[in-house]
């Protein structure tokens, strides 16, 4: 379903249309960091009242918490209109009841902050019909400001554009790898569109965030739809996985080392715990033996001898354990690939065209006439 906050067609504005659930489904809206409401179909007891923070997003994966000070009964995918520091701004609920104390929890954001501001009202349609006006232009606006910024020659990148819910304001998000002194670009580009301008500076993944795409993955990107903590991956998440070094399957629409290449590294640590450091050769008679690679959860082990390093040898991590002590005992097996025998090998099931559904021309074969006795039967009585 398209979205009025996030460009992508109509739609987050309006109850889900299909469960009639009365706005806490969770296939709602934008798909932008969204919260399912587990918690919709419970009743509060009559002696605790609703929790009076709202949670309101706004365009791409903005958020922000509003106090319904007015008592107003809200619910997911209504429009209102919410105090801002200069003019009004439009936004759509994502979030309330109790969950939006957990949320709160995760942000880092007290309930008695002076901070919160409040809910003016639902979005009028007056509200609305500006708000589309002022974000059909944001496209616009970010292109030429991206020319003033080339002509200007700051070393910057504006990526979004996003216009306040009464057309005064805008806020220019942009990267850029140094400080910048865009003190000149504002002037300008307050004289060319005529509101206030606030520049904003995010990171690469934010910025992709902001965006939206799709992965290698096949899905939508993870700092689009759910991730909100941006920890920082290196490469040696990557080694640990024993994956390739490659730049191009490692990085992702960012420009950075993938966020899921630490999903699973956790796994991976605890399963390398006890095995033996690869950097040590296991010296036979034969010669020494170099570690080529490491299948982790089949705990085996590849080594090849320094004078031909194209055959691979499997062992065991338990046998690779043995030959290290017997190295440091001073005691050198004969060969590797004696200790490499025990290692039972897995059966391969050939494949077996049964039914003949590989055949390319078994609908063409001609139906053979089946005999039917008993006409014939008939005619020779007759």
């Amino acid at each position: 379903m398209g979205c009025v906050s996030c460009k992508t067609g109509g739609g987050c504005g309006t109850l889900p249309a299909g469960c009639k659930n009365n706005g806490a489904c969770g296939i709602n809206g934008c798909n932008k960091l969204n919260v399912f409401d587990w918690l919709a179909g419970i009743e509060l007891p009559s002696s605790i009242k609703p929790f009076g923070i709202i949670e309101i997003r706004f365009k791409n994966t903005r958020k922000e918490f509003f106090r319904n000070s007015e008592n107003l009964e809200l619910v997911i995918g209504d429009v209102v209109a919410v105090e801002t520091t200069s003019g009004h701004d439009i936004g759509v609920v994502s979030l309330t009841g109790e969950l939006v104390k957990v949320q709160m929890e995760i942000k880092g954001v007290s309930p008695e902050s002076k901070e919160i501001r409040k809910i003016y009202r639902k979005a009028k349609t007056n509200d609305i019909e500006r708000w589309t006006f002022a974000r059909s232009q944001e496209n616009d606006t970010m292109v030429k400001a991206r020319k003033i910024a080339t002509d200007l020659k700051l070393q910057m990148k504006i990526g979004d554009v996003e216009f306040q819910g009464d057309g005064n304001k805008a806020i220019f998000y942009y990267t850029a790898e140094d400080r910048v002194d865009f003190r000149e670009l504002i002037k300008i580009l307050a004289d060319t569109f005529k509101v206030r301008i606030e520049m904003k500076q995010i990171g690469a993944r934010q910025e992709a965030g902001r965006i939206g795409g799709i992965g290698d993955c096949g899905r939508e990107l993870c700092c689009s739809t759910w991730l909100t903590d941006f920890r920082s991956v290196s490469t040696s998440a990557a080694r640990y996985q024993q994956l390739s070094l490659n730049p191009m399957k490692l990085a992702g629409q960012c420009g950075k080392l993938k966020c899921c290449l630490n999903y699973e590294l956790d796994s991976y640590l605890d399963a390398i715990k006890d095995f033996p450091n690869t950097d040590k050769w296991l010296k036979t008679k034969k010669g020494d033996a170099v570690h080529q690679k490491t299948d982790i959860f089949k705990r085996m082990m590849w080594y090849a001898y320094k004078d031909n390093r194209e055959n691979f040898i499997p062992l065991t991590v338990d046998r690779v354990k043995e030959v290290m002590a017997c190295n440091e005992k001073g005691i050198y097996p004969e060969d590797l690939t004696d200790l490499s025998r025990e290692i039972p090998l897995e059966k391969k099931h050939d494949y077996e065209n049964v039914v003949g559904q590989d055949s390319l021309t078994r609908f063409d074969r001609n139906k053979k006439h089946k005999h039917h006795p008993r006409k014939n039967r008939k005619n020779k009585n007759s």
